[in-house]
């Protein structure tokens, strides 16, 4: 889940910045910072948006650096188990395929992927389902929910599922579809014809 969230922190400008537009000195502080890193409580910070209110700067003695409290915009994003999220497929290994869900990647394991035999085509680097026929390759976009979330302090493990009715490759749910609207048809004529 994508999430914006306002902070309060103290920003240390250092002397060689005193010069610059102090909020821009500020915004790049706290970019270089803060972006990218995972923090437990927000996810993945993926930018600092924008400053909103910085605070009168403060001197402490031996360090020739101005301290200000800043209040600021965040922007990040924190899965959320059981969330439903689209993505394209990033890599095909023999034990799962990786989901690019925007800024960070998911893992569906094999057996998360049908309820079909899946083998691994190591030259085509695809799988493929035994009974159905259905082929999953790179560059796939998909729909999952997420079913598992690890974190730790390095990032995060994002387990996923494509099991389940309304999820899987985005042309797999479009032809579970349209059977599903010719069995409705089949029906109505049934019970017209009785």
């Amino acid at each position: 889940m994508y999430r914006k969230v306002i902070l309060r922190d103290v920003v240390r400008v250092p002397p060689h910045r005193f010069g610059e537009n102090l909020k821009e000195a500020i915004l790049s502080i706290l970019r270089d910072s803060y972006a990218g890193i995972w923090d437990k409580d927000l996810g993945l910070v993926l930018s600092i948006m924008d400053v909103h209110n910085i605070g009168t700067g403060k001197i402490i003695p031996g360090d020739g650096a101005a301290y200000y409290e800043v209040e600021y915009e965040v922007l990040s994003y924190d899965p959320v188990t059981h969330e439903i999220i689209e993505g394209e497929i990033a890599e095909i290994l023999e034990f799962g395929a990786f989901i690019r869900l925007g800024p960070v990647d998911g893992l569906v394991h094999v057996s998360q992927i049908t309820n079909d035999f899946i083998s691994f085509d190591s030259k085509q680097r695809t799988l493929i389902a035994k009974e159905s026929s259905r082929l999953l390759k790179e560059g796939d976009k998909v729909r999952a929910r997420i079913v598992t979330i690890s974190k730790k302090k390095d990032g995060t493990k994002i387990g996923l599922t494509l099991r389940q009715p309304g999820l899987g490759k985005l042309e797999w749910i479009q032809e579970d579809l349209k059977k599903l609207e010719g069995v409705k048809q089949e029906s109505v004529k049934k019970e017209g014809s009785t």
